[in-house]
Order: structure tokens, then sequence, then C-alpha cells
């Protein structure tokens, strides 16, 4: 099922994406939140890199780091560990 269409369930059902671009000292931040957290709670992330998608660099560039859960925006710049969390467990 497409990732824009889940509803929140389980912590293994959701899915987290991380719109970054290589280079990016943010997107290393946040991949390294992103991995902590959905490491801790068992939820799959996935990585996408701007420079490789037109449409994901249309959409994100001025943003990245962009963190989506559900394919729903959940974050950019910044990725505070306690507001993911708390998003992936309510």
């Amino acid at each position: 099922m497409s990732p824009l269409f889940r509803r929140k369930g389980a912590p293994g059902d959701r899915l987290v994406t991380l719109i970054r671009k290589p280079g990016c000292h943010l997107c290393d931040d946040a991949q390294a939140v992103v991995e902590k957290v959905c490491g801790d709670l068992g939820v799959p992330w996935e990585q996408k890199d701007i420079t490789q998608d037109q449409a994901l660099h249309d959409q994100y560039w001025e943003q990245i780091p962009v963190v989506l859960v559900d394919g729903r925006q959940h974050t950019f710049w910044r990725v505070d560990e306690g507001r993911l969390r708390k998003e992936l467990t309510d």
C-alpha cells in the first residue's frame, strides 16, 4: 500500500522517508536521528536523494533535509528526536 494511504498503527507498520542530498551536514544530522529513533522503535525507513529525482528536487530543494512519515511531511531542516518518536508512537 502506498505510504500516502497508510493510517497510524503499530510502529512497524509506519514508514519514515528522509529526503536529502550528498554533502549536506544537516542531512547527516537528520539521518543520525532517524536511524536512532527508527532503530529503537523498529520502524522501517528509507532515504531518497533529491539529486537523483527531479520531482523531489523541485518540491523540497529549499527545505532539505525533509522527513516524511507515511508519505506526509513531518519536518524539515532539523529533526527533533522527541517529536519524531512521539509521531511514531501516538
